[in-house]
Order: structure tokens, then sequence, then C-alpha cells
């Protein structure tokens, strides 16, 4: 296993972390808090292979949601607008510099995560994203580690798992992919060296899955 970096991994750390054990995360560059006369040339050095639309996040220790601190600018279709907002980004209280990725969208919301339980000791949990989560509180939990087969049932276990199975004209998601990742952050968490991991949103699609933030508390 890859190092853990530490003591609390920016989201580029984390996602390197996570696509050394094989999950799939977007692809991007991290561009560095510079001197500002150099902003220019560093974002357009850096990003040119990426493409359009892109992405761009903030990277600041210690926000625990980036959209509800304004720290995310999407669906940026030109140079001018990613230049625009990473200069906005950058000057966000604490900003360590921007993380610019390929834009994902379209794929169905999840969220799979782990912590250490007082009383049970590692564990990992899942639950669809949105509403299922923040309203009904749609989730489940199970000990880590966990196998594929665990994982499959504590997939099963929520109420909503109807949405992954495809509902109006939509696919069914790729549970291979989402499995593969439970079982990921279960083994993370049961090495001991992890307090907490968050993968929100994970996004699901009818081939892959890809996760778009992530947050790692060692």
């Amino acid at each position: 296993m890859r190092a853990i970096p530490g003591p609390q991994p920016m989201e580029h750390e984390a996602k390197h972390l996570l696509s050394g054990l094989g999950l799939s995360v977007p692809e991007g560059v991290f561009i560095e808090k510079p001197q500002r006369k150099l902003l220019r040339e560093m974002v357009l050095l850096k990003t040119g292979r990426l493409g359009l639309p892109l992405a761009a996040k903030t990277v600041a220790p210690g926000i625990r949601s980036k959209s509800e601190a304004g720290g995310i600018r999407l669906r940026i279709e030109t140079k001018s607008e990613l230049l625009e907002a990473v200069r906005e980004l950058m000057e966000m209280e604490g900003a360590r510099g921007v993380l610019v990725e390929r834009m994902v969208e379209g794929g169905t919301e999840a969220i799979v995560g782990g912590l250490i339980d007082a009383q049970f000791g590692p564990v990992v949990m899942f639950g669809l994203g949105g509403i299922f989560t923040e309203v009904f509180r749609d989730v489940s939990f199970a000990l880590a580690p966990t196998g594929p087969v665990e994982a499959k049932k504590l997939i099963s276990r929520i109420k909503g798992q109807s949405v992954l199975q495809g509902m109006r004209g939509r696919p069914p998601v790729d549970l291979k992919a989402l499995t593969a990742a439970i079982v990921t952050v279960s083994r993370l968490m049961a090495t001991g060296l992890i307090k907490e991991i968050d993968l929100n949103p994970l996004s699901l699609f009818p081939q892959g899955a890809f996760v778009l933030d992530a947050k790692i508390f060692v």
C-alpha cells in the first residue's frame, strides 16, 4: 500500500492515494499558490492537456464543505473563465492552491466513508447522495475490513437501492465498481492509520465510478 500522507492530506493527495489503490478519479492538476504575476503562465501551462469543460476547487486545510464555503467553480468552458476562477479561489482564506479537474457529470451520486467508532472500532459506511442522505438518512454500516460479499450486503440494505438498479429510463450503475470502492475504504480503515475518510460524492456510472471529492483525516 502507498504511504498515507498526513497529518491531513489535501484533496489532490488523498485522490493520489486512492488512485494508487485502484479507484478512478478525474484527471486533474494541483496549482500551488504562486506569486501573482506568475499565475496566468502557471495555469495555462499546467492545464493545457485537460481540455474543457473543467472544474476548479480551492485547496485549503480545515474546509469541510467546499460548496458551502463557495470554493468550487463548475462547468468552466473557456481559458479566460478558468483564469478568473483560479484567481478567485486562490484568494480564499487559507488557500494552499487550486485543484483543476476535467468535469465529470451525469452519474448517480453516492457516499462511501469510514470512521473509528468508539464501541465497534473501524467501520465503513455507504449511502446514496443528495436527499437520500441529507433528509432520509438512508445509510448502512459494516465493520471494517469487509470483502466483496459483505460489501454487496451493505449496498442491499439501503432503502433506495432501486435507484442503483436503474429507473425512469436510467441504466443501472456499475455495482462492481461500487463494491470495489467500499472494500478499498474498509481496508484503509482497518489499517488503524486513518481516523476518518469520506468519498462524497462518489459518482456512479453504468461503467465505472469516479471519486469527485475525497477527505482523509489521519
